[in-house]
């Protein structure tokens, strides 16, 4: 997203959200924001109507990937900014019980699978017994026909 966006988004204006990024910019590694080139400007003004206002501007945008943009969530001092910051810190806290469930369920899995093998593998050894069973010759049985 560009910081004009983000500005929009956390309901501060452009120049203070780019005075916050300047004041914080061991916040901000190459992997969470970036400095437009003249031509992805250019290209990007050509392919988004909504930023006409970029054409004639002297100032290239910065650009955030979504670790930047909660990172801009944590600098910036709006109301916006700090309900936006809350709902990522939920997340991810949602995200790390969700993933811990699913360790407690994957370890359930793993011990039911162990389970049936072993009872696959109990029922599988008693057919192979029948099997043997049925190769020792039995004794007939019926009516003896005496030979003449």
């Amino acid at each position: 997203m560009i910081d004009s966006d983000l500005a929009n988004l956390y309901g501060v204006q452009t120049k203070r959200l780019k005075e916050q990024v300047k004041r914080n910019m061991e916040r901000f590694p190459e992997d969470f924001m970036f400095s437009l080139t003249e031509e992805e400007m250019e290209e990007l003004v050509a392919n988004c109507d909504r930023l006409a206002s970029l054409k004639h501007s002297s100032v290239k945008p910065l650009a955030f990937t979504e670790q930047g943009v909660s990172m801009l969530s944590s600098v910036l001092r709006s109301e916006k900014a700090i309900q936006i910051n809350n709902e990522i810190m939920r997340a991810f806290a949602s995200y790390r019980t969700l993933i811990r469930e699913n360790e407690e369920l994957k370890t359930e899995i793993h011990k039911l699978d162990k389970k049936l093998n072993h009872a696959f593998q109990y029922l599988l050894d008693k057919i192979d017994q029948l099997h043997q069973k049925d190769d020792i010759p039995r004794k007939p049985i019926g009516y003896k026909v005496q030979n003449k």
